[in-house]
């Protein structure tokens, strides 16, 4: 389906103006009719009744063309059935009054930016209700709209199962296409935007593993969800990008709003990364207390200061080490006797 723009068609105020003349033309002339008839009900005068009265009754049918626009608006038009174009950008248009404005997603409410909800009462600051009145809106919005689909659990390529969300932002830029390629434009694009995540988390790991490809090169490299997250959503845009060329939409950008481990797995992966960082720590430590009695031992032997034999350093090494390893301040000893 080929978009076709109605450029031609901004004649709503001459339209609308030649019409009220008309009717008060034809107006005056039933005035006129009547009159003469009063006087004498002749052919004529039957005529100069009637024919301003048929004027006057569907003179008005022109007045069903008039369409008015605002900025970054469009409608898609139909006469009986065909595909005739569409109005694009603000102003007062007019075209054929037997024409239907198409758009088979105007009442559907997504979880998005644009989609305002209407048919349900709403509290002013007065405390007052106001209630809309539910009217479709054949109207195509051209604006850029953001598109927070709701979270899905996922399961990542190591099988673990990750809870996540993005957000799309998204803009029609052929009309023809998003009304006539798909049922519905923008149950379309959420569907689409569901399973293009899918397909792209099930590539990545949560957290960086080894031995893990996720540029399909066959080389591992060093991607995750949490530490590649614009190369993430990248991708992410680019598949939806494809999947919605048939629907008229440009995919202008696509981000994670939500990353987490499912429920059932979020208090053990806890666990699992308290115990990496106590190790990390623990090995800190280590290194520092081997680094300390290294300098212990070498400041006693250029010193002079205590001759030790092997046995005595083993022992010396053991208790610093226990020392400065431990989770508890040490208590101290004093031995009075000699050191043998």
């Amino acid at each position: 389906m080929q978009e076709i723009i109605l450029n031609n068609k901004k004649h709503g105020m001459r339209v609308l103006l030649i019409v009220i003349l008309i009717e008060l033309l034809a107006l005056a002339g039933l005035i006129y009719g009547g009159i003469q008839m009063d006087k004498a009900e002749t052919t004529l005068n039957i005529a100069l009744f009637a024919i301003p009265l048929v004027i006057f009754c569907i003179a008005w049918i022109p007045l069903l063309g008039l369409r008015v626009l605002k900025p970054q608006e469009a409608l898609a038009l139909t006469l009986f059935g065909k595909y005739v174009g569409t109005l694009k950008g603000e102003g007062f248009y007019w075209v054929n009054p037997f024409c239907v404005a198409v758009n088979p997603a105007a009442q559907t409410k997504l979880n998005q930016s644009g989609d305002v909800k209407h048919g349900q009462a709403a509290q002013n600051a007065n405390g007052d209700l106001n209630i809309n009145i539910n009217i479709p809106d054949k109207k195509i919005s051209l604006k850029i709209m953001t598109l927070n689909n709701n979270r899905q659990k996922i399961n990542d390529c190591l099988g673990n199962p990750v809870e996540i969300g993005i957000a799309v932002t998204w803009k029609v830029v052929d009309t023809a296409k998003a009304v006539f390629n798909v049922d519905n434009y923008k149950e379309y694009l959420s569907l689409q935007c569901d399973s293009a995540l899918r397909n792209v988390v099930r590539l990545y790991p949560y957290d960086v593993a080894p031995g893990i490809d996720t540029t399909g090169d066959g080389i591992a490299d060093d991607g995750s969800l949490r530490g590649s997250s614009e190369l993430v959503a990248s991708r992410i845009r680019d598949e939806i990008q494809e999947r919605v060329n048939e629907a008229g939409i440009e995919i202008v950008e696509a981000r994670l709003t939500y990353l987490a481990y499912a429920p059932e797995l979020a208090a053990v992966m806890l666990q699992r990364q308290q115990a990496s960082a106590i190790i990390d720590a623990r090995k800190m430590i280590v290194d520092g207390a081997v680094g300390m009695v290294e300098m212990a031992l070498e400041r006693l032997n250029d010193g002079g200061l205590v001759n030790l034999d092997e046995e005595r350093k083993a022992a010396m090494v053991s208790n610093l080490l226990v020392v400065l390893c431990g989770n508890h301040d040490a208590q101290p000893v004093v031995n009075t006797s000699s050191l043998y």
